[in-house]
């Protein structure tokens, strides 16, 4: 099964992008999945080809029109997820990656202007995803960030399907810092325990400063990752220990 991604813009020109280069670039080209882009404004219908109009209540900027967008939606509709990229969106998480990756593609919607007419969330399938606390251009890099996310996970993509397991994210927790030749290097040399060649060591060095790393500069990563581990055990109907309140 090719993972299919249709991306529905007002600039299909700013597509494959970075995507057409490096590992993505190389799949692509491989087959290893696909791209479809359709412009939007295609399915607009006057003569102006608008696809957006003032806000309702008044306000600066424009609002894309859930019509013409529903329009464009409806002409690609299949059984793959909808996502709209914009920042009112859900976070996108490593754990939503990872589903998408393992299913048949996405579609999806790049927002522009002031956002997308709210009616069109009401009226289709359609997953509003967000990569981050800011707000960019268009929906157009976002969507070159998710789908760079779930086709380096394709099979075959890296290369040793173990290459992603101790990334950032997999485990809750922030990836523990690398090294590499020069074993020294302005002074600054490799850990010691890295040189030990004991793997035990090495293991919980890496797994003691992804914790210290995590809780030093993402504490709420660190926070939900304390509760997870805490709330498992119960989770899973373990018993209290009879001196435990």
């Amino acid at each position: 099964m090719t993972f299919a991604a249709t991306v529905l813009t007002l600039y299909p020109e700013m597509f494959p992008g970075p995507l057409g280069l490096s590992l993505a670039g190389k799949a692509l080209a491989e087959g290893r999945w696909a791209l479809e882009t359709v412009q939007i404004r295609d399915f607009a219908t006057d003569r102006h080809r608008s696809v957006d109009d003032t806000p309702a209540g008044g306000g600066a900027g424009m609002v894309m029109r859930a019509d013409v967008l529903a329009a464009a939606l409806d002409s690609v509709a299949d059984e793959r997820p909808i996502l709209a990229m914009t920042p009112r969106g859900r976070p996108l998480t490593q754990a939503r990656v990872r589903e998408l990756a393992a299913g048949p593609g996405v579609t999806i919607l790049c927002g522009r202007f002031e956002g997308i007419d709210e009616r069109l969330f009401e009226a289709r399938p359609v997953e509003p995803v967000s990569i981050g606390d800011y707000v960019l251009s268009g929906g157009e890099v976002a969507a070159i960030v998710l789908l760079d996310a779930c086709i380096r996970l394709l099979p075959g993509v890296m290369g040793a399907a173990s290459s992603g397991e101790d990334e950032s994210f997999e485990t809750g927790l922030l990836e523990y810092p690398h090294y590499t030749r020069p074993r020294n290097w302005e002074g600054r040399t490799i850990p010691e325990v890295l040189r030990s060649g004991d793997h035990a060591k090495i293991e919980a060095w890496r797994r003691a400063m992804a914790e210290s790393d995590t809780r030093l500069r993402r504490p709420d990563l660190w926070e939900r990752h304390e509760g997870a581990r805490v709330s498992l055990p119960l989770a899973r109907g373990a018993k209290r220990r009879s001196d435990e309140p």
